[in-house]
């Protein structure tokens, strides 16, 4: 398929004209395409370097940066919005939902940082997965990656005006409806137009909110798992571990709260720009998912002390809130309601950004039309995408369905990140000429086989309308490559 040049650039790009392929360092030759005559700016500068292969890109993330990026955008959900939710599931056992969440997450980090080190570019593993596999299965993987983040964009906007909405209980004013999902839709209008005027300060921002947000959840969960051990307080007397149903609820919680654990793959996404990549790449997906599923670990075990499972669900979204008011008072609930509005505003503006790059991406290679990978030039932000990003995601928000919205994006990921093992797997054994990872996973194809079964695994746990939903989703978006793509050949090439 023929497919026009990406605005600002003067030669093909894409599968139908590669430049020279990267070495271990992830930097090129410098033999892509130019871009003739037009004034760049520095943020268009990196996304065509990152995306075309010209230049060679300046790496300015370090481990610190990346392990950001991936706590940045995990620490939201599992501890601000979920522990309400799972602890009604699955009781004190959810805190082990979470634990089995983040195995599953390892055993994907592991294979997704091979990967990220051998093509590091921009598309995280749609890229991997075209390029491995081939554009049937990209295809299928970049169209529900873009909606898998669309969904969870939309859970995390939810969580949000929850919290902000706790900002008016909290002063005392009334209101005369529920202001979560209005709030959320107003966040997601609010921060799609944002995004549109630039990144530049994105990443030391992120740092100062995750920096800001272990911060407090460190002071808080070390005084709750003081108190939950009767250092503090009254002694406490332990709920039943596992709830009546057994292991069922906690399987299926695993699968629910499996969003909180997206972050990870975003670090991929930043690839080209991480520093000593063979090093930092890999200890930043892996480290941002222990630390996360420590935090989360913690979390349902001092929540579901200070109150029991049951009593805790009746908070929904915003249980943290009443578990540190009974610890420390008013104090101890601003705290969390400044935590919770940070942290929820993270995961959405990081997944808001995640959804535009994805739907870039897959236009960049012809598998949805041009004109969705075009920047605008005064600001170096791929507007078109950024629209095809932020309009679903406020018309999902507008729902508040708050499980289905979460399921939905676990779904989609869960494939995803299952096909990314099966293209380890693949290019193990194939042994293409470029592909040259600076790190290698331990035990890759063992762990990669365990990997992608735990992924597909976990999706026969959630609900059959997430599962009916997802499966719509990837069958549309076959049906789109059978309809608009069948002649574009992206395997191998980058």
């Amino acid at each position: 398929m023929d497919r026009s040049d990406p605005p600002g650039s003067s030669g093909p790009s894409g599968p139908s004209g590669t430049a020279d392929p990267p070495d271990a360092s992830g930097s090129t030759d410098g033999s892509g395409p130019s871009r003739a005559g037009v004034e760049v700016p520095d943020t268009l500068a990196a996304v065509v370097d990152a995306d075309t292969g010209e230049g060679e890109l300046e790496r300015t993330i370090g481990l610190v940066g990346g392990l950001a990026i991936g706590v940045g955008t995990m620490i939201g959900a599992g501890i601000f919005v979920f522990p309400g939710l799972a602890a009604e599931n699955a009781g004190p056992a959810a805190s082990l939902s979470f634990a089995i969440g983040a195995v599953v997450a390892l055993l994907v980090a592991l294979p997704a940082s091979e990967l990220a080190t051998a093509m590091p570019r921009s598309g995280g593993g749609y890229f991997f997965i075209s390029r491995g596999l081939g554009t049937a299965a990209g295809a299928v993987v970049g169209l529900g990656l873009w909606l898998g983040l669309v969904f969870a964009a939309a859970f995390y906007l939810v969580g949000l005006g929850s919290y902000a909405g706790q900002v008016f209980l909290e002063a005392g004013i009334a209101l005369p409806i529920d202001p979560a999902v209005p709030l959320g839709v107003a966040f997601g209008v609010g921060l799609t137009a944002l995004s549109l005027f630039g990144t530049e300060n994105t990443a030391a921002l992120q740092n100062g909110i995750v920096i800001l947000l272990l911060v407090i959840l460190t002071l808080f969960l070390s005084y709750g798992s003081l108190d939950a051990l009767g250092v503090f307080g009254a002694e406490r007397v332990p709920e039943r571990f596992f709830p009546p149903g057994g292991t069922l609820p906690v399987l299926q919680t695993a699968a629910l709260v499996f969003t909180s654990y997206l972050g990870f793959a975003q670090v991929a996404t930043v690839a080209g720009d991480i520093t000593e990549p063979s090093r930092n790449l890999p200890l930043a997906m892996v480290g941002s998912v222990l630390l996360v599923g420590v935090f989360y670990v913690v979390t349902i075990f001092v929540a579901t002390s200070a109150f029991g499972s049951a009593r805790l669900g009746e908070f929904g979204e915003t249980a943290m809130v009443e578990v540190a008011r009974s610890f420390v008072g008013l104090p101890g609930a601003l705290a969390i309601v400044v935590a919770g509005l940070l942290a929820t505003f993270s995961s959405a503006n990081a997944s808001i950004l995640s959804a535009s790059r994805a739907v870039y991406a897959v236009s960049r290679d012809g598998v949805i039309p041009e004109t969705a990978s075009r920047l605008n030039l005064a600001y170096g932000t791929p507007h078109v995408a950024l629209g095809l990003a932020g309009g679903p995601i406020v018309v999902l928000a507008a729902t508040g369905r708050v499980a289905l919205l979460a399921e939905v994006a676990s779904f989609l990921h869960l494939v995803m990140y299952g096909l990314i093992c099966v293209a380890l797997i693949r290019l193990r054994r194939e042994r293409p000429s470029w592909y040259d990872p600076a790190f290698r996973c331990p035990a890759g194809f063992a762990v990669a086989g365990v990997g992608g079964l735990a992924s597909v695994a976990l999706i026969a746990f959630m609900q059959p309308a997430s599962i009916g939903v997802g499966a719509a989703i990837m069958i549309a978006a076959y049906g789109w490559y059978r309809y608009y793509a069948t002649d574009v050949e992206l395997k191998g090439d980058f």
